[in-house]
């Protein structure tokens, strides 16, 4: 759509909105586009694709950087001269359409005289300052965490070492394989994308905290329920599965009293970490399994740097790298299972191509008096003497 007036101020391109789950993709990018983003931190990588794709602009509806970590990207995108707005406080009043004409005109992105947001421009001296301020402070949270490390691992060592304190589960996890679910925004979704590996391996599955009511709700049976009674559904405490309630060095475990009221059996899992997955992948290693898949919030260097002053995040490094080589994120498992559309047609097609046969076989086998079989070569006979004629004349 076009402007009613060609003379209006500030950079002009069409928007294109890329503030979705799946990130930046330059394929929906072309020349000349202002691009729409809401990433924090935007990344190298991130910062090429908006370069490869020869964008004017870029809007974000975060920081391009936070603080928390020195990212290049801010700089790569500014030494191209490519104009960088960055808004991370209110929505915008007005929706960003995908590929609709707009300017950005001052940090404030129209269309036509329409505002749609307003946000500040980025320049290099600020994103140079701010990069060289991440660096140092994630310098400082790193030698932080690094203490927070040694003081867990030597508070933890008999959990982490020789599983001491880890309850004996009347479940059989031995050599098979484990599905821990842990709260996620995407639990259903990602689920469904795992249903094949559970029909294949009808894997043991531990539902963490609220996780379990979901796995309930949506027809899913784990045989173990980790967390904290108060906050499950009566009736997936009832299900039938291994209760385990977290609980303090001393045993002390809160919620214990709506267990005991409702009858059903449950155990402690008494530690220092009150991170409920982080017991419940140390539950599933302890206990033998061959492979814990993991549903939940990914475990990744991004996060240990976001999350460098979290006091939990010492437990959650110790007891993924206790687990080690047999721990697998779910999104991982699911690409395995992922069967593009061009290859569901091929196989559809030769499907096809193998039941016409299957017909032409039957019915060429049933027309006569003779065998199936005796009737199944005089028809094969009688069609190849009709190709040579066909060929003599």
């Amino acid at each position: 759509m076009l402007f009613s007036r060609s003379d209006l101020p500030g950079i002009q391109g069409a928007t294109r909105d890329l503030t979705g789950p799946k990130g930046i993709n330059k394929r929906k990018l072309h020349e000349g586009d202002i691009a729409v983003i809401d990433q924090p931190d935007l990344s190298r990588a991130d910062a090429q694709k908006l370069i490869d794709a020869k964008v004017a602009a870029v809007f974000n509806f975060d920081k391009f950087s936070t603080g928390q970590v020195p990212n290049f990207g801010p700089q790569m995108l500014l030494d191209e001269d490519i104009i960088l707005v960055e808004k991370d406080e209110e929505k915008p009043a007005n929706k960003v359409k995908n590929g609709k004409k707009g300017r950005l005109d001052s940090g404030a992105l129209y269309y036509g005289e329409r505002l749609i947001v307003r946000g500040d421009e980025l320049d290099t001296e600020t994103a140079a300052d701010r990069f060289d301020e991440a660096r140092e402070a994630l310098g400082d949270h790193m030698v932080a965490l690094s203490g927070n490390l040694a003081e867990f691992t030597r508070s933890e060592a008999p959990l982490l070492v020789d599983g001491l304190g880890i309850p004996d589960v009347d479940v059989d996890m031995d050599d098979r394989k484990v599905l821990v679910v842990s709260p996620d925004e995407d639990v259903q979704e990602k689920l469904k994308d795992l249903r094949y590996f559970l029909r294949e391996y009808e894997p043991v599955i531990i539902g963490v905290g609220t996780a379990a009511d979901v796995l309930v709700e949506t027809g899913h049976k784990p045989q173990v329920i980790l967390g904290d009674p108060e906050s499950l559904a009566t009736d997936t405490l009832r299900s039938g599965a291994t209760v385990v309630v977290p609980a303090g060095p001393d045993g002390h475990a809160p919620g214990l009293e709506r267990i005991q009221d409702l009858g059903v059996a449950a155990m402690t899992f008494p530690a220092a970490s009150s991170n409920q997955t982080d017991l419940a992948l140390l539950l599933a290693d302890y206990h033998g399994a061959s492979m814990v898949v993991h549903l939940g919030e990914n475990m990744d260097l991004d996060h240990v740097f976001a999350q460098s002053q979290d006091p939990e995040t010492p437990s959650a490094i110790m007891s993924r790298l206790r687990v080690g080589s047999k721990l697998v994120d779910s999104t991982a498992v699911a690409e395995f299972y992922r069967v593009s559309k061009s290859s569901t047609g091929w196989l559809w097609a030769i499907l096809g191509i193998l039941l016409a046969l299957g017909v032409i076989i039957a019915i060429a086998g049933l027309s006569g008096d003779s065998g199936f079989v005796d009737n199944l070569i005089n028809s094969w006979n009688s069609l190849a003497l009709n190709v040579q004629e066909l060929f003599k004349s």
